[in-house]
């Protein structure tokens, strides 16, 4: 079960300085298996992605993406670049640098469209209650899209415990990714 971190401004700062204190304590406990910058509101997201990055580097991370803009992902070294669900157009020129390409999927629909145009994986979201992100999908509906979708799929949305992320592995699942579970 692979572990995935995303990041939140209200968690890990909006400063180079808050990143890297925020993500040494983050990896103290726990070295996720991919990390994403996620940052929606800050002017300043080519710089921080960039010291995002070299932290990362320093810990050995396997996969490290950025959230959307895949020329910077590339620009900046990055792994990959996961995909907002309004960026299905982006999976092929994203591919096409070399990126390894996640996208955020909440239909069946989404998700057979995404492993159509080729990504690498998708998040399916939200499984379990999260704030804001809608009613929460649960655990059949996972199962049922992992049993239909050939490409890995990561659970998202409000897992934060232990018996949650055994509930969405016994559901086949290729991981998890979680904001607050790694806080």
């Amino acid at each position: 079960m692979k572990h995935y971190l995303i990041t939140d401004p209200s968690f890990y700062g909006s400063s180079a300085d808050s990143l890297e204190s925020s993500l040494e304590a983050v990896f103290s406990k726990n070295i996720p298996d991919f990390i994403l910058y996620r940052d929606k509101s800050t002017s300043e997201y080519p710089q921080l992605a960039s010291a995002f990055v070299k932290i990362c580097r320093r810990y050995t991370i396997a996969n490290v993406l950025l959230h959307g803009d895949y020329p910077l992902a590339k620009s900046l070294g990055a792994d990959g670049v996961h995909l907002t669900s309004m960026q299905f157009n982006a999976i092929t020129e994203a591919k096409k640098l070399g990126l390894y390409v996640v996208i955020s999927t909440h239909t069946y629909d989404e998700a057979l469209k995404a492993q159509e145009l080729g990504a690498d994986a998708i998040t399916y979201s939200p499984i379990f209650f999260s704030p804001a992100k809608g009613e929460p999908k649960g655990l059949e509906d996972l199962k049922e899209i992992v049993d239909k979708i050939r490409v890995p799929i990561f659970a998202l949305g409000g897992i934060t415990t232990q018996e949650q992320i055994k509930a969405v592995e016994e559901c086949g699942t290729y991981g998890f990714a979680s904001i607050r579970y790694f806080i």
